[in-house]
């Protein structure tokens, strides 16, 4: 069997995730998973069809056959495009109220075994990057590098809050930081996929980075990875 390159991107809310990843698609020519977008597109979809998190045993042949997500890299400085029955979603899950919702179905042990072997479907040639809070600590043990990325929460809520300003929502910086840290208090937390660095991980700090930095110094820490 062809052996597919995996490079794993975990860390919390506002960390940089989604633009470093992005970024080393696109210089890679590899494809993208967004996993934190297939869990938003699982809460687009649940609250669509009205669905509670226990009801995914009793409905799973219908939401195993609805739910079809595709990604698009795009281009640098945009979100990664987010396809769902074809459909552009990318603007309807990146909400305050769509992240909430999936903060529960996350925690939850039934979505999170329903959701492994889709995301484990993403791993195609030439490579993947994955994009998430437990790509390498669970779902691609095997990823051939694994970096987790970290930044204060006071520079996580001041991006997050650009980020949504850019789609015309205007949030309120104490209200923000306190959603970030009960999230990150949620996912910290949690029994099942907790979110924590992989042993083997390489821990970037992104906090006075720009992204060009970040990439440098995950190049400059996997030099090996990158040469070959």
């Amino acid at each position: 069997m062809e052996h597919v390159p995996v490079i794993t991107i975990d860390g919390p809310s506002g960390a940089g995730k989604g633009t470093i990843s992005q970024m080393l698609a696109l210089d890679l020519g590899w494809n993208i998973l967004d996993s934190g977008a297939l869990y938003r597109s699982l809460a687009y979809y649940f609250e669509k069809e009205n669905f509670k998190p226990n009801d995914i045993k009793e409905n799973f042949d219908k939401i195993i056959k609805d739910f079809t997500v595709k990604f698009e890299v795009g281009v640098p400085g945009e979100p990664v495009k987010i396809f769902f029955q074809n459909k552009d979603i990318t603007n309807l899950v990146r909400t305050e109220g769509v992240a909430k919702i999936t903060s529960v179905l996350a925690s939850n042990p039934a979505i999170r075994a329903f959701i492994k072997p889709i995301q484990r479907e993403f791993m195609t040639s030439p490579g993947l990057v994955a994009d998430g809070r437990d790509m390498g600590t669970v779902i691609f043990l095997d990823a051939d590098l694994k970096i987790f990325l970290t930044a204060s929460i006071e520079e996580r809520a001041k991006r997050r809050q650009v980020q949504l300003k850019k789609h015309g929502s205007e949030v309120n910086m104490l209200s923000l930081l306190q959603e970030l840290e009960d999230r990150d208090n949620m996912d910290m937390q949690r029994e099942h996929s907790p979110l924590k660095p992989a042993e083997d991980s390489i821990i970037i700090d992104t906090s006075n980075l720009d992204p060009i930095g970040v990439i440098q110094e995950i190049k400059s820490q996997a030099f090996d990875f990158f040469k070959r």
